[in-house]
């Protein structure tokens, strides 16, 4: 497995426990939006973390990392990319990448699974904008949607993309959707058979959102997420 090593340009806080960077590899990645990268941290210790820019853009790489109090696995990658100013990536992998449709696309991403969606959704705004493209994000609070305002923008410029943000905690003056996010897909589609849906987020939320969107008629064909290599 060739690596490749990764200037680190800047490290920045999103939330709390969320983490930005920005990288700059020593030649230019070969991958497919939807992907991901594995971070060599050992012969054989790599950790996946989805590519958050679009495959178009792919001089630079840009990662959502979140590092929770206690989550060694992504705290120790974050430490070593502030202490060596480098770290040694693969990629592109996975194979829930952007497909080539007609169809609507649905995208659904809990927490930093917004990484992947939002690699997904660059790509397509920039071959199609014509095509219908609905994000929605969920996160526990409204602070956790880290890119809302830039996402709210990115609407307002493209009449075909909708962006709808889930909060799970909502506070009393929140006039937006609230509870789960696959739930609020639920709510706006009795028939998801004419749509293709990618998924990022908890395994748990992946395994309950497949049967309840093929229930409602999507396509095994129809539905993408890194998730379903395992479950």
């Amino acid at each position: 497995m060739s690596q490749i090593r990764c200037q680190v340009e800047s490290i920045a806080p999103l939330t709390s426990t969320v983490f930005r960077v920005d990288l700059t590899p020593d030649v230019s990645l070969d991958f497919k939006s939807g992907q991901y990268v594995l971070v060599h941290m050992g012969e054989k210790d790599q950790r996946p973390f989805s590519i958050a820019n679009a495959a178009h853009d792919n001089n630079r790489l840009e990662l959502h990392i979140g590092a929770e109090p206690g989550n060694k696995y992504a705290g120790e990658v974050l430490e070593r990319a502030r202490q060596e100013k480098a770290i040694y990536i693969s990629g592109g992998h996975g194979e829930a990448y952007l497909q080539a449709t007609d169809k609507p696309i649905v995208l659904i991403a809990g927490g930093t699974g917004f990484s992947y969606a939002y690699s997904i959704l660059m790509q397509s705004l920039k071959e199609d904008p014509n095509r219908d493209i609905t994000l929605y994000w969920g996160g526990r609070h409204l602070d956790d949607l880290y890119y809302h305002d830039e996402l709210v923008s990115l609407a307002a410029h493209h009449p075909h993309f909708t962006f709808l943000p889930v909060v799970e905690f909502a506070e009393e003056n929140w006039q937006g959707r609230k509870g789960w996010v696959h739930h609020a897909v639920l709510t706006d589609y009795a028939d998801l058979s004419g749509v293709q849906v990618y998924i990022a987020g908890r395994f748990e939320m992946a395994k309950v959102a497949r049967d309840d969107f093929f229930a409602r008629g999507l396509s095994k064909d129809d539905l993408f997420g890194d998730a379903y290599a395992f479950i």
